[in-house]
């Protein structure tokens, strides 16, 4: 049976050479990491496995770089900062591997997260996601968990026994949110694009961003969509409460919202809180591309960062600088693209302001380009790449040729750049002239 203990009790647990993996976003384990730094004096070489993190702690500070270090599954502005300094790596993976392939190589010494309160029953939620944490949980030397009232409970393969815990610690600070992105004019004229490749019943995928928002904003009119993501977020669950999003025609998991964690707004967090259609299993099942296929016109929607002319999709690193990670990109894209009247669709705005390194001054690029960026990783295969969609159109690039795809890819790239996209995917050889 779990035992009861302070922050400061469960830092004792830490020792030189440890590794400490933490829940993803909101389920970070807040109140240990706070106080992690406290201890940098005592141990040396302590490891944080990470994803998503939502706060900046002082763990992570330049005075405790010498003991501590962070690799991350997933890098958010924080993790770009710990990286440039030196202090972090990225975990390559695709989401649904995430778990299994970390634990081939390492298993971690102590798990932390953050959990809803215990029910009289001694059940606990893990709340705000299971994309990792439940496998962590099942091999850690030592699992420390805090309860949160504020933490929702939630539905699907998220229960937790108090037995199966080793320490609990009580807390009783706020779900940590993250604000709607903001949406411009650009994404609205791509959010309406992709809208209308999404048919009545459709089971989509989206992410956060203004892109995914804007998509959702046009979703309104239409009937009987499913859900099935990696990701639940404010939008999704908007689009659930106007009746939109029910889940009937999905071909698995039928009436239900399945995702594998949480990340929004207050009012998502009340949306998912004692919500049984809201279904929370591990990120290996809900990511594994056969069983996102298993729902019929399953429809994927992610963004890349820069696409070439081929189709391969850029769109977790800036050259050879880690902007992000690969997420769960790969598995919906293959998934949605394996499905029966399924989709998969990739957007992005058609140019950006990019910073030239020996003039310092921001230049308009094309990102659909005729070779990556030197270092670029590539997140999408382009055999894997089915549809794009940019501000200018919709490019089908679905069992196309490479011509084809040079073709398609330049009529939906900005006007400007698209007769040096031309020239030079003939002086690249890329096609015949």
């Amino acid at each position: 049976m779990a035992k009861y203990i302070t922050v400061e009790e469960a830092l004792k647990f830490v020792k030189s050479g440890d590794e400490i993996v933490t829940g993803l976003g909101a389920s970070e384990g807040r109140a240990f990491l706070e106080q992690l730094h406290t201890i940098s004096k005592d141990i040396r070489n302590v490891t944080v496995v990470n994803c998503l993190p939502m706060t900046n702690f002082e763990f992570m500070s330049e005075e405790h770089a010498d003991r501590f270090f962070v690799d991350g599954w997933f890098y958010s502005p924080t993790m770009r900062k710990l990286h440039k300094n030196g202090n972090a790596s990225y975990i390559p993976n695709n989401l649904h591997q995430a778990a299994v392939k970390r634990l081939d190589h390492k298993k971690p010494n102590i798990y932390v997260g953050s959990v809803s309160a215990v029910d009289e029953h001694g059940y606990l939620s893990l709340s705000m996601g299971n994309t990792y944490e439940r496998r962590m949980i099942d091999v850690a030397d030592v699992v420390i968990l805090e309860t949160n009232p504020n933490f929702p409970r939630t539905f699907g393969d998220v229960q937790l026994h108090v037995s199966e815990v080793d320490y609990l610690i009580n807390v009783d600070y706020p779900v940590p949110t993250l604000p709607p992105a903001p949406v411009s004019e650009k994404d609205m004229v791509i959010g309406k694009l992709i809208a209308d490749l999404i048919n009545d019943g459709d089971t989509i995928q989206l992410g956060i961003g203004g892109i995914p928002n804007a998509v959702a904003s046009h979703l309104y009119d239409k009937k009987d969509l499913g859900i099935h993501t990696e990701m639940v977020t404010s939008e999704m669950a908007k689009l659930a409460k106007a009746g939109v999003v029910n889940g009937t025609r999905k071909s698995v998991h039928k009436g239900q919202l399945v995702a594998t964690f949480i990340m929004g707004d207050e009012e998502l967090t009340e949306f998912v809180r004692d919500n049984p259609s809201v279904c929370i299993m591990d990120g290996f099942y809900v990511n594994n591309p056969f069983n996102i296929a298993k729902n019929d016109n399953q429809v994927s929607i992610n963004t890349t960062l820069e696409i070439d002319l081929t189709g391969q999709c850029a769109s977790e690193s800036i050259g050879h600088i880690q902007y992000s990670g690969t997420g769960g990109q790969a598995d919906t894209s293959r998934g949605a693209y394996y499905s029966k009247g399924g989709r998969s669709i990739i957007a992005l705005y058609s140019t950006a302001m990019i910073r030239n390194r020996e003039t310092g001054i921001r230049e308009e690029k094309s990102k659909i380009v005729s070779q990556l960026t030197p270092g670029a990783i590539v997140s999408l295969q382009r055999q894997d790449t089915d549809i794009v969609v940019t501000e200018y159109g919709v490019a089908y690039l679905r069992g196309t040729n490479v011509r084809e795809r040079v073709e398609r890819l330049i009529a939906i790239a900005h006007p400007k750049f698209r007769e040096e996209l031309r020239n030079d995917a003939i002086a690249y050889g890329i096609i015949g002239s």
